[in-house]
């Protein structure tokens, strides 16, 4: 399948690339990487997302080259649809860039059905950013300081800080390969993760009172409400990471982060330790994503939709 994705890159002079909506940087670092490795094919690529990027992210090379106007489609010979398991998770677009000749899906998540026939898709790899350095360097591409800078930083963030059960051998290899080529790990990690606004401090300190710990301790969860970010001046891309606060408990082996977009609508993100699966959890109210890490979206008030997600822990 990848000689034929190459085919098709060698084939066309025109390429849309894209990602899912609630931009990370396993998202925007696959983009920008490929946006590069094109151009400097002397192929005409744009980037487009329907969310802006978060403000953490704006030190990736190419960032400033994000559009959020999508244009005429007639213009692309493909489009690469990046880390999306499903074409309607890049938005409201998602109809338009379907009328585009050729879909290519690069994916790792194991809710992914396989909607484009054209894919490199492996719930097994670590990140989208890995499978993207297994493209590239099969195409024998140039991998230049910022074409690492953004595959390291997608798959750094996509496994965790390398804490995942995804980190393979084949992840610390590429990770290595990528630092030896420019990447710098210590630059990267201080703009991720050192570099958040006092809004977000402010509503960390006010999500942890809402603390819940359940079935006897296996399971912490936090809430985001709307209130929340109000009071404390943050938006929905200070809540990347608080999923993770809970899972730092020796106990915890689900961690929930329920955060309200609207009123009686919540999104999930879930995160387990060890084998428990928490895909099946997501899966069961139409979300997916992986073993270890998944998400959805609900519609209830947030007393209902805890008991209802504490149920279906119970049966897995």
């Amino acid at each position: 399948m990848i000689d034929k994705i190459i085919e098709a890159i060698n084939e066309g002079q025109s390429f849309l690339i894209t990602s899912h909506v609630r931009l990370d940087g396993d998202a925007l670092g696959s983009e920008l990487a490929l946006f590069l490795a094109l151009s400097d094919l002397g192929k005409k690529a744009v980037v487009y997302n329907q969310d802006d990027t978060p403000k953490n992210y704006y030190f990736l090379p190419a960032a400033q080259k994000i559009v959020h106007h999508l244009g005429d489609v007639r213009q692309y010979d493909a489009a690469f649809v990046l880390d999306c398991s499903e074409l309607e998770r890049v938005g409201d677009k998602a109809a338009e860039i379907a009328k585009i000749n050729k879909i290519i899906n690069i994916d790792h998540h194991v809710s992914n059905g396989g909607f484009s026939p054209l894919r490199i898709l492996d719930p097994q790899a670590s990140s989208t950013g890995e499978l993207l350095y297994r493209l590239l360097k099969q195409m024998h591409g140039n991998l230049t300081r910022d074409i690492c800078t953004n595959l390291y930083t997608a798959i750094l963030t996509d496994t965790g800080d390398f804490r995942y059960s995804t980190t393979h051998k084949e992840t610390l290899w590429a990770a290595g390969n990528l630092v030896e080529s420019g990447a710098d790990p210590q630059w990267i990690s201080e703009n991720i993760y050192e570099s958040d606004s006092p809004a977000k401090l402010k509503l960390l300190a006010k999500v942890l009172e809402t603390l819940s710990l359940d079935l006897k301790n296996k399971v912490g969860s936090l809430v985001v409400t709307q209130n929340a970010l109000r009071d404390t001046g943050a938006s929905l891309e200070h809540t990347e990471g608080l999923v993770d606060i809970p899972r730092t408990i020796k106990e915890i082996s689900i961690s929930i982060l329920y955060t309200q977009l609207a009123d009686d609508y919540f999104k999930l993100s879930l995160r387990s330790k060890g084998s428990v699966n928490v895909e099946k959890i997501a899966k069961k109210f139409g979300g997916g994503g992986h073993i270890n890490a998944a998400a959805c979206k609900i519609k209830g008030d947030i007393d209902t939709i805890k008991l209802q997600i504490l149920q279906a822990i119970k049966e897995i």
